[in-house]
């Protein structure tokens, strides 16, 4: 299977329904259900919202690149920035047992996704992959 979605949005959130609505859409081309179509667009919305507040600090003057591709027997979403360099070993989601609002974005990513992963290979920014069978 072959098909892929690329989009390039401001880093604004006002353009995270954008995403949303494609990631929606992806999702539904490659059979998911409704629950498993939401868990994935919260996940993305969320994985974007990192790149606005922590790779470009809220500026909003910057770009984001969100790929969606349907792979063999599976689903991808690749996020790649040129903002600050995320540090995998410090990425963690707080403890479920301190309930306060937000924190949750890492639980929710790796919830929706099999593969939770930053390719090093890019010198500058990041690229972070996502992966879920199906």
């Amino acid at each position: 299977m072959k098909d892929s979605v690329t989009v390039t949005i401001p880093s604004h959130s006002k353009y995270l329904s954008m995403v949303r609505s494609i990631a929606e859409k992806m999702c539904r081309i490659c059979g998911m259900a409704d629950s498993e179509t939401e868990d994935v667009k919260l996940a993305v919305d969320e994985a974007c919202c990192n790149v606005i507040k922590h790779a470009y600090k809220g500026d909003t003057t910057n770009k984001i690149v969100v790929k969606f591709r349907a792979v063999r027997k599976g689903f991808e979403v690749i996020i790649e920035d040129s903002g600050l360099k995320a540090d995998p070993a410090f990425i963690k989601g707080r403890d479920l047992d301190d309930v306060r609002p937000g924190g949750l974005g890492v639980h929710l990513i790796k919830r929706a996704f099999d593969v939770f992963e930053f390719d090093e290979r890019k010198k500058t920014g990041n690229r972070l992959v996502l992966r879920r069978q199906l």
